[in-house]
């Protein structure tokens, strides 16, 4: 594995670009980290490389050789070739062994970092007290062997529902999760096994607080990937949201020619969630892989955006609750402490006594020392 940084020039000559770079950490389509140097940001996310060294000038240049899909439009022009687009992609995981190691391109120990990485995301946007204080469900998308589901959803959500095109990952997520005993760390249930296709599959109405989407949409083209948003909103519970994690490229994007899939840059996630209608609750970078592989960033995303409106300078009473805090407040508002703006879903509701409503804050360690401190409330 190696590192490429080369300019939009150097990749159309360059043979750096072939398979033997690439990391595909479960339908990433993900390769060695790939810097496109051109004259304007504008330029720079439209413009990007298969991984023979064919540039593309633009995303519709793309989806329409690749896909036969017209962006402007949002129409397919040609289904074969949207259909070849997506077999290559399924055929090539059905030859990969059905392990932790083979999801991940042979990366498999990644696995920890990965999780625990997740796991803090989750606490950050998920406290403590809304976890204990209702059934949650969650959906885990490209769920492979059920490697993230087994390591990382049982231990936040009380069901988990798998959706997994390739048959014999599914089948293996099926044996490994079956044996699953509850315990002090795990105490969900694997529910539901979906064999199909993201760009296909239709949640449940209502069904999950959270969808968790990590190395799986680069297989989606554009208007898959914001159709599949779409829909799916329709599956989350009030206050749910989405968690996506995928590699990106610094700018542009990147095809991989091997199991037809696409690393895009962060810009390029950020216009389609937008496409989508979702608006972005918090983001975060990956630490701790090797320096070879793409970045890596997590989103957490809303069907609602967070509210804004003119900052109301008052103090609000916290009083100290384990490690958490209790803030009173009446009704649905949001805060800033510190340049972050947090949602008022992000506490979880408890009744003291009569004296009213609570809400109890469990949100990352660094704010168990607001007490006393001024909070920017917006009514």
């Amino acid at each position: 594995m190696r590192e490429l940084l080369l300019s939009t020039e150097q990749l159309l000559i360059s043979a750096a670009a072939q398979h033997p770079f690439f990391f595909s950490p479960r339908r990433s389509g993900s390769c060695a980290q790939v810097s496109l140097s051109v004259c304007s940001s504008l330029e720079m996310e439209e413009k990007g490389v298969d991984s023979d060294g064919n540039p593309f000038t633009t995303r519709s240049q793309l989806w329409a050789k690749e896909a036969g899909e017209d962006i402007a439009t949002s129409t397919c022009f040609d289904p074969t070739k949207k259909q070849e687009w997506y077999s290559k992609g399924v055929s090539y995981w059905e030859g990969v062994e059905a392990s932790v190691n083979g999801v991940l391109g042979g990366y498999g120990h990644v696995n920890d970092r990965d999780v625990a990485a997740s796991d803090g995301f989750i606490l950050e946007i998920l406290p403590e007290a809304t976890r204990l204080s209702k059934h949650l469900v969650a959906l885990d998308c490209g769920a492979g062997v059920g490697r993230v589901t087994k390591n990382l959803l049982l231990r936040h959500f009380h069901e988990v529902d798998l959706v997994e095109p390739v048959s014999h990952f599914l089948e293996a997520a099926k044996d490994s999760l079956m044996t699953v005993s509850p315990s002090s760390s795990v105490f969900g249930r694997a529910i539901n096994f979906y064999c199909k296709p993201l760009q296909e599959f239709i949640p449940k109405a209502n069904r999950y607080d959270m969808i968790w989407v990590q190395w799986c949409i680069g297989h989606l083209t554009d208007r898959d990937l914001v159709e599949f948003f779409k829909r799916a909103k329709v599956g989350l519970r009030p206050y749910g949201f989405f968690v996506v994690k995928e590699n990106t490229t610094k700018h542009g994007f990147l095809v991989d020619k091997d199991d037809n899939s696409i690393t895009r840059s962060d810009a390029y996630y950020r216009d389609l969630f937008e496409q989508a209608g979702l608006f972005l609750l918090k983001t975060k970078m990956q630490k701790g892989f090797p320096k070879e592989l793409f970045p890596v960033r997590m989103y957490a995303l809303t069907t609602e955006p967070v509210k804004a409106g003119p900052i109301a300078h008052r103090t609000r009473e916290f009083r100290s609750c384990g490690q958490g805090l209790l803030l009173c407040m009446s009704h649905t508002t949001n805060f800033e402490y510190e340049k972050e703006t947090v949602c008022w879903w992000l506490f979880a509701r408890v009744t003291l006594s009569d004296k009213g409503s609570f809400y109890l804050f469990t949100v990352g360690t660094s704010f168990a020392m607001v007490l006393l401190r001024r909070i920017y409330c917006y009514e």
